[in-house]
């Protein structure tokens, strides 16, 4: 059974002690609804992700194969809050789970699925307003469908914001037909979430569970190279991305990235002359690194203005004790606060009061 919170898998530390006066929020918490519309069957496209609750098990299936189990604790408000007090995190910023995003699919059936997520998302917000933020998800395939989704989220909704997948089927997140929506994106506020989907090299990439362990760290790297390359960062000074994962790749690769600029800029400053880790103060990115040497050196090359604690819940790639990594190099209390609510709050545009009275 994969490790999830709640289950505590073999090998895991025993708890810290954490410092539970500080308020802590997740920004990379996942959650679905218990179901879904069987979009599958309604319009006979099977690669649609199905759940199907048999013998108190709840298993997705997609293209008529299993693709993972789930647990109550994706779906249900007030389990997640316990499970989440017991290592001090108050606030949870929830968004879909990749799969979820089905940009393959005609627009408008996948809009109908991303509204139904949308719906859901918005009442574990309204139930739980002191415990939960979050982003929508839109048919990023059509990018007008997708800013009008995105527009309801934040004006109709009361979300944050809205989380993206790393490209688009063959849109990398330079291409052109995607700027108009990065553009109204930063116009009405809403911070993005670009998250690892899709991963590149998967059918080569059969055994050991390469995809995630190999391809999701590149794809973050993808994503924000062609934000940067691209220009959409330079021409939306105002747009607000963050990359899941810690940015994957590429707060670790960013010299040879800067090198292979300085060297060859025929081929790389073709649509954007300035130096790429002038972009660092731009970008934001979680805390799931999985490694406190690895979120060392990340805050150190980003700042730690621009990094924020996520953990990738319920899954087992997830920190398995949220906010574990950001305790274990006992930072001042400054840096702390920064690393567990600062940056969030900055990144979502809330106030800090509207999580506090029950954070204290």
């Amino acid at each position: 059974m994969p490790a999830c919170l709640g289950r505590r898998p073999t090998g895991v530390p025993t708890p810290l002690a954490y410092n539970r006066s500080m308020l802590k929020i997740d920004t990379h918490a996942h959650v679905l609804p218990p179901d879904w519309p069987d979009l599958s069957r309604k319009y006979g496209d099977a690669r649609f992700p199905v759940i199907h609750h048999t013998e108190g098990r709840h298993r997705i299936y997609r293209d008529g194969r299993f693709f993972r189990e789930i647990w109550p604790n994706t779906w249900d408000p007030e389990l997640r809050v316990r499970e989440y007090a017991a290592h001090g995190v108050d606030v949870q910023v929830i968004s879909t789970v990749p799969v979820m995003f089905s940009y393959w699919a005609k627009p408008h059936h996948a809009l109908e699925l991303h509204r139904h997520l949308n719906d859901h998302m918005a009442e574990v917000v309204r139930s739980h307003p002191r415990h939960y933020a979050a982003i929508g998800t839109v048919p990023l395939q059509a990018p007008r469908l997708a800013i009008q989704e995105m527009e309801r989220c934040i004006e109709q909704l009361g979300l944050s914001g809205v989380q993206i997948g790393s490209h688009i089927g063959a849109w990398n997140l330079d291409a052109p037909e995607l700027f108009d929506f990065f553009a109204a994106a930063a116009d009405i506020g809403a911070a993005i979430l670009v998250h690892p989907w899709d991963m590149m090299g998967t059918e080569s990439m059969p055994k050991y569970w390469l995809p995630w362990l190999v391809g999701m760290p590149a794809e973050q790297s993808r994503a924000a190279c062609c934000l940067i390359f691209g220009g959409v960062l330079e021409r939306l000074p105002e747009l607000r991305i963050c990359l899941a994962h810690g940015g994957g790749s590429f707060p670790y690769t960013i010299g040879r990235i800067e090198h292979g600029f300085r060297m060859r800029p025929d081929l790389v400053a073709t649509d954007n002359p300035r130096n790429p880790r002038e972009y660092l103060p731009r970008l934001y990115f979680d805390s799931c690194v999985h490694d406190p040497r690895a979120l060392r050196y990340l805050i150190d090359t980003v700042g730690v203005e621009q990094v924020m604690l996520g953990t990738d819940y319920p899954f087992p790639l997830g920190e398995q004790q949220p906010g574990r990594g950001i305790a274990e190099l006992k930072l001042p209390e400054a840096e702390q606060a920064r690393l567990y609510h600062g940056t969030a709050l900055d990144w979502l545009r809330l106030p800090y009061g509207r999580f506090v009275a029950e954070a204290a």
